[in-house]
């Protein structure tokens, strides 16, 4: 069997392989509630084989969604809404996991097929919250977070995570990637807070901290707990590789089972040089640094590829993003292409015999 192929237990949970979906936002929720196209869209992701399935960045209150269209889980009733796409991912075999987010400045924006620009009050957007009055590009000027509204958020960080337990997640990973919030306090390109949560790695990063140690107290110590890290803003002075590894290692201590290793989105505009599999190097260098499981993702397409990753310990797991949108079916392909036999569905058996 193919490293890829090979099953991976964090915990009491046991993924049935290491290729799994990554979170992609589908800007298609109404009021933050998702509807037969979130069904439809990660329960055939399940189907087609992944050992993870990764539901997007859902919004622990309403101000924290990216825009108005994303999901969110600040309430029992949004809650309530994600349970039949749980109980099928789970049906196929697939773990069904949930990113908790924040987007902070980076929130009230539009689709991005329709430009994703700033949606502004008169257009049912929202002021938004940031660690410092510092703008994302050209949006407005966000407001600086009192320490009253970070516990706030802290708060609704541990009420989201209590919430996914009750509907059925196996995995919750808690965002502090991609520019969103948490990452707008952990990088001092945007965080210029001279108080306990900026100055040193110690302040910047004490929100997550917290963020993680408010989700680890309900979530139960049977499922997995991941933090997803740009490992580096790709700025000069701004968040960088040795300090995910720092942090990673230090949420070792506070329950933290995996690191899901990104990278950039702080700052607009960043030169990143992407070629295939260009972030695997910032998962080995977390993996190898902190001792932590950690999880690929960037332009990873090829079954080989997905597998050599895994041969070459750079990581513990594989996420797949445009791959998996283009065929949902991608890992029956893989492993085909890799010898493996994997499980199909009994209702399509009739296609796997006739390839």
């Amino acid at each position: 069997m193919s490293r890829l192929f090979s099953p991976l237990t964090l915990r009491d949970t046991t993924f049935r392989n290491r290729c799994w979906v990554a979170p992609m936002c589908q800007y298609s929720a109404d009021d933050g509630l998702p509807d037969d196209w979130h069904l439809v869209h990660l329960g055939g992701l399940a189907r087609g084989g992944s050992g993870l399935v990764m539901q997007e960045a859902t919004a622990v209150t309403p101000g924290g969604r990216i825009t108005p269209w994303d999901v969110g889980i600040w309430d029992d009733e949004h809650a309530d809404a994600f349970v039949r796409q749980v109980a099928f991912i789970t049906q196929q075999g697939a773990v069904a996991g949930i990113q908790i987010s924040h987007a902070g400045r980076k929130a009230s924006t539009d689709r991005p097929w329709v430009g994703g620009g700033y949606v502004d009050l008169a257009r049912g957007g929202w002021e938004t919250l940031a660690p410092s009055e510092v703008p994302f590009g050209d949006n407005p000027a966000p407001r600086e977070m009192g320490v009253d509204e970070i516990q706030a958020v802290v708060g609704a960080f541990h009420d989201a995570a209590h919430r996914a337990v009750d509907v059925g997640y196996g995995v919750v990973e808690i965002h502090a990637a991609h520019g969103y919030l948490l990452h707008q306090f952990l990088s001092p390109l945007s965080n210029h807070r001279t108080d306990e949560y900026g100055g040193d790695l110690a302040g910047r990063s004490r929100f997550l901290v917290q963020a993680v140690d408010a989700v680890r107290e309900v979530w139960p110590d049977s499922h997995p707990l991941f933090v997803r890290f740009s490992a580096t803003d790709w700025t000069p002075g701004g968040w960088d590789v040795p300090e995910t590894v720092e942090l990673s290692k230090r949420l070792a201590g506070h329950g933290v089972d995996l690191i899901d290793v990104t990278s950039g989105g702080l700052v607009p505009g960043a030169r990143i040089e992407v070629e295939p599999g260009y972030q695997v190097p910032f998962a080995r260098a977390v993996r190898e640094g902190s001792g932590l499981p950690v999880s690929a993702v960037g332009l990873i397409v090829a079954p080989e590829q997905a597998d050599q990753i895994l041969v070459n310990q750079a990581a513990d797991a594989v996420m797949l993003a445009r791959a998996v949108l283009r065929n949902p079916h991608w890992p029956w392909a893989a492993a085909r292409a890799l010898g493996d036999d994997i499980p199909w569905p009994p209702q399509y058996l009739g296609a796997q015999r006739r390839q």
